[in-house]
Parts: structure tokens; C-alpha cells; sequence
């Protein structure tokens, strides 16, 4: 009977353990705007993560677009706004900057 108790005790913490090893868990890439520019340019994460643009300019907006996707296009990101996009589809995701031609960048996704 001990030992049946202590596996019960044991049991909840071997889940949490589990759990926290990142079974399933994403995480978030952030990409900063700064001089007119994507940094880093390219990143490379995982099916179901999350990339967060952050506009570090001083008095510009720029957007995120997605020729390849139908032109899906970010709202325009103000200095200190930022705009996340989960990324469901392995590939490369090829972007610019909706006003700013110029600037680009690449999610790989694995």
C-alpha cells in the first residue's frame, strides 16, 4: 500500500513534467522594424509558432505583406505597435513591407 501511495504522489508531478518540457508547446519569434529594416531578416521556426513584427522606428509605419498568400497584408504598424501571425504551414513565407518595397524578409517554417 506505501507503494501504491507514492505513485499516486508521484504520478501529478510526472504530468507536470511532461507538460513542461514543451510537449506541443510554441513559441514566439520577434522580428524588429528599425532603419528601414526587417532584423533579422530571415528566421526559422516550427509549425504553430508565432512571429511578433515590432515597429522600432521613430516616426515611420510599415506593414507586413504576403505576396505568395493573396497579398495578405498586417495593419500599419505605428512606431511601438507590433502584429503576430501563427504559422501553420511548413515552406517559406516570403514578406515585404507594404509601403516600403524595399524592405524584406523570410519565415522558414519547419
Amino acid at each position: 500500500m506505501k507503494i501504491a501511495g507514492r505513485m499516486r504522489q508521484r504520478v501529478p508531478g510526472l504530468l507536470a513534467l511532461v507538460f513542461s518540457l514543451g510537449v506541443g508547446a510554441q513559441q514566439t519569434v520577434e522580428v524588429t522594424i528599425q532603419d528601414y529594416k526587417f532584423l533579422p531578416a530571415e528566421v526559422r521556426i516550427k509549425a504553430g509558432d508565432t512571429v511578433k513584427w515590432i515597429n522600432m522606428e521613430k516616426r515611420t509605419s510599415h506593414s507586413v505583406l504576403f505576396p505568395a498568400e493573396n497579398g495578405l497584408e498586417s495593419e500599419r504598424m505605428f512606431p511601438g505597435e507590433s502584429w503576430k501571425r501563427v504559422f501553420v504551414a511548413p515552406g517559406r513565407h516570403e514578406y515585404r513591407c507594404g509601403p516600403h518595397e524595399e524592405m524584406k524578409g523570410v519565415v522558414n517554417v519547419d
